[in-house]
């Protein structure tokens, strides 16, 4: 028989449960007990939903508190030293200190570093290794998750980072660490969890190494190797799943059919070209897991054509080595379509989110085993060929724009040399200049503000009053603290992606498509189903407004089109490239009206363009050239003394700096406080010309940094950059954090700009 089996299952919940109750416990108005108490309904409830639906092969240890990668770093006792970690079991308070940072009873450590999970807007912790780390079991987490699924009476098997791709995830500061060693021991202990495991009942488990999908290289591919066949010769009788996701295999597909594990799992949504290359040399004592539901998009799927692949496998294989699963975890869709009230009943016939997901994997397994469900088919057939003709998706004037591109709407009037002495002389800013990277604090009564606005219960007119009075408070606070280039604050938007899909044509909202970005952070993308255009403006009302309050230079805030184009579900009917440039139209048109309103520094983020790096080398080149013809194209527009300010965060640039400075930015503004300015090596390196704001604080705790601290990153700046490059801002925007945190936080980087602008004086005279 074909079994029908899953990689993952989203753990906030569907009313994001899980976000509420860390929360909580965070802010000290919930105890650990109910933490736990909902971090168990939860599992529960996940487990009981995938098991209705028919799933034979049901995962646990995907659900986390924070981030799995994390979980892996205190399942295996690798916690840094400055946490001052006992060295038995990892606490929750040692694991949230790791994640977010703590200042609290004398403590003040900062979080670990955080990056972008491959080419998703997921973030995981980066593990750190130091010498003198001891790797032993450290965590009870994977072991209680497995008992507790037993006693709930769910055949589940237990997920884990594999250790190839947790040490490729990993970093370290130490020139002589010595990581063949280390390595060794970080294996023995993944061996004393696995045996653990087997001796608890575990028959099954599955093992992600998704580095299986990058450039890995022979010594790569000798490491996996040799880590495998030590698995193996330890545990000859555990059966393995090794699951591969986010892209092909390519060179890397010997490695993985030669690892001696039970069943390879495959992502043919994104690559279904290596198929007949899999089936041709897979071993005879291997089974195919074949991920043929997209677990990153929101689409329905095409049975028939998925139902086709899996025949084609099961025809040369046979039945009982065939499994049917998603592409990847479903983490990164939301919970339950049946629950969403938000969408028309056409946009809702065209998609399936987690949990119809799950029974699109079981209908294709059932068809496989004899029981195919005709009339379901047949309306699957129905919703693919209604959203194919449906006139709501097609503008022509849309598309004409984006074919009649020429090489001068991607290019500013004059190179930045030129431009950047017109824009001091519009902006008369001192030496590192001041500014944020757009967002405060989104506090609880502008929520219920916006609820009531949402629900009809406050007039336009009320709420935008609500709104003005909030971007006052904010205009003169950052007078008072002495901000160079304010901003408005955004208190207007619920979200930098979902507030411009909300203007512009060919977009749809979800009521509760809720996905995971970090910790308790969730988003809910935008819908791209159609073509996309800009029908009014979108911003200039509220930087106008803001422009009124103060005579300095007010900062427009707009979402650049890749990060749109990255954080939304974007329709898989085109090209990914067209839609970009559409929607760098759309941003261009916006950008064009505030510059006519005389805002004369405008901000367009783009923390999504290294993201949506292709996983290969290979495929950087035709990615690369339409991102940045898409940011160009909603940038050149402008004069000038028009400033255009760029954002990103997250990321490692080093091997695409020639893409960065082809965006042809005058400002970009970058994280480097969590990674203490190792980021900023790739534009010294790069001799980068343009500015610089390199964040001095980590927004992404709640920990406040001293001016001193802020200091040393300046310092650190200022002795690779010169001082007229430099901006000072945070790492990103403040919309997550409370007023409490950010006035002192502010108050100290504004205070440690001036330290520095005197300490250059000193140097001068």
């Amino acid at each position: 028989m074909t079994i029908a089996a899953n990689l993952g299952f989203p753990r906030m919940g569907l009313k994001r449960e899980l976000k509420k109750s860390l929360e909580a416990f965070w802010k000290g108005k919930a105890s650990e007990a109910e933490l736990q108490d909902t971090a168990k309904m939860l599992r529960l409830r996940h487990w009981d939903m995938q098991k209705t639906a028919g799933i034979d092969g049901i995962p646990c240890n995907d659900f986390s508190f924070y981030d799995q990668v994390l979980d892996m770093s205190c399942l295996l006792g690798l916690v840094p030293k400055r946490y001052n970690w006992s060295g038995e079991t990892v606490d929750l308070e040692t694991y949230f200190a790791m994640a977010r940072g703590m200042q609290k009873d004398g403590k003040d450590v900062v979080a670990m570093e955080m990056t972008k999970w491959f080419d998703t807007n997921y973030h995981y912790i980066v593990p750190e290794f130091e010498n003198g780390m001891s790797p032993k079991i450290s965590s009870t987490k994977i072991f209680d998750e497995f008992a507790e699924a037993k006693a709930a009476d769910i055949n589940a098997h237990p997920v884990l980072i594999g250790p190839a791709t947790y040490m490729y995830l990993g970093k370290t500061r130490a020139d002589d660490f010595d990581v063949p060693a280390f390595m060794d021991q970080v294996l023995s202990v993944y061996i004393e969890i696995l045996t653990k495991l087997e001796s608890q009942g575990a028959s099954w488990v599955q093992i992600d190494e998704p580095m299986l999908v990058l450039d890995m290289g022979e010594a790569a591919q000798g490491m996996m190797k040799k880590m495998y066949d030590r698995i193996a010769a330890e545990l000859p009788n555990l059966n393995i799943v090794l699951t591969s996701y986010f892209g092909d295999l390519r060179d890397n597909l010997s490695t993985a059919l030669s690892l001696p594990v039970a069943t390879l799992h495959v992502d043919f949504v994104r690559a279904p070209e290596q198929l007949d290359e899999i089936l041709a040399s897979l071993p005879d004592d291997k089974t195919l897991s074949m991920g043929v539901i997209d677990g990153r998009n929101i689409w329905k799927a095409d049975l028939a054509g998925a139902l086709a692949m899996c025949e084609k496998a099961v025809a040369k294989l046979g039945s009982d080595r065939v499994a049917v699963a998603p592409s990847c975890s479903l983490l990164h869709t939301p919970v339950d379509l049946d629950d969403e009230t938000a969408l028309d009943a056409e946009l809702k016939n065209w998609m399936a989110f987690s949990k119809q997901k799950l029974i699109e994997v079981k209908l294709i397994s059932d068809a496989l085993n004899g029981n195919k469900d005709e009339a379901a088919f047949a309306e699957n057939v129905a919703a693919i060929e209604s959203r194919k003709i449906s006139e709501r998706i097609h503008n022509k004037a849309v598309k004409d724009r984006v074919a009649g591109i020429t090489e001068a709407d991607l290019e500013r009037k004059n190179p930045f040399q030129k431009r950047i002495q017109a824009q001091r002389d519009v902006l008369n800013l001192p030496l590192l200049p001041t500014t944020t990277i757009g967002s405060f604090p989104q506090i609880p009564e502008l929520r219920q503000m916006r609820a009531k606005f949402k629900k009809g219960e406050l007039s336009q007119e009320e709420y935008d009053s609500y709104l003005e009075k909030l971007t006052d408070d904010a205009m003169a606070l950052q007078d008072e603290i002495g901000i160079d280039v304010p901003v408005h604050g955004e208190y207007e938007r619920n979200d930098m992606v979902e507030y411009f899909g909300e203007k512009l044509d060919g977009f749809a909202f979800t009521k509760n498509g809720w996905v995971q970005s970090y910790g308790s952070r969730c988003v809910k993308p935008p819908v791209i189903f159609g073509d996309v255009s800009r029908p009014e403006a979108m911003t200039v009302r509220w930087s106008s407004y803001a422009k009124s309050k103060t005579d300095k230079p007010v900062k427009g805030m707009l979402t650049g089109p890749v990060t749109i184009l990255q954080w939304s579900f974007v329709r898989d009917d085109q090209p990914r490239e067209t839609t970009c440039k559409q929607i760098g139209f759309a941003i261009r048109d916006e950008v064009m009206d505030l510059e006519k309103a005389n805002i004369r520094v405008i901000q367009i983020d783009e923390p999504a363009v290294r993201e949506g790096l292709p996983l290969r080398r290979d495929d950087w080149k035709s990615y690369l050239k339409w991102a940045v013809d898409s940011f160009r194209l909603s940038a050149a527009g402008v004069e000038d003394g028009t400033q255009i300010h760029t954002h990103m965060c997250y990321c490692e640039f080093n091997d695409i700096m020639d893409s960065i400075v082809a965006l042809d930015a005058d400002v970009i503004s970058i994280e480097t406080s969590r990674s203490a300015m190792d980021v900023l090596e790739a534009f010294i390196d790069f001799k980068y010309p343009n500015e610089i704001g390199p964040g001095v604080y980590d927004i992404h705790s709640p920990r406040i940094p001293s001016t001193e601290e802020m200091e040393k990153l300046l310092t650190k700046a200022l002795d690779v950059l010169a001082p007229e490059q430099i901006w000072v801002n945070p790492d990103c925007g403040l919309k997550t954090r409370s007023w409490d945190e950010t006035r002192p936080a502010l108050e100290n980087m504004v205070q440690a700009a001036k330290n520095m602008r005197e300490k250059l004086k000193e140097k001068a005279a």
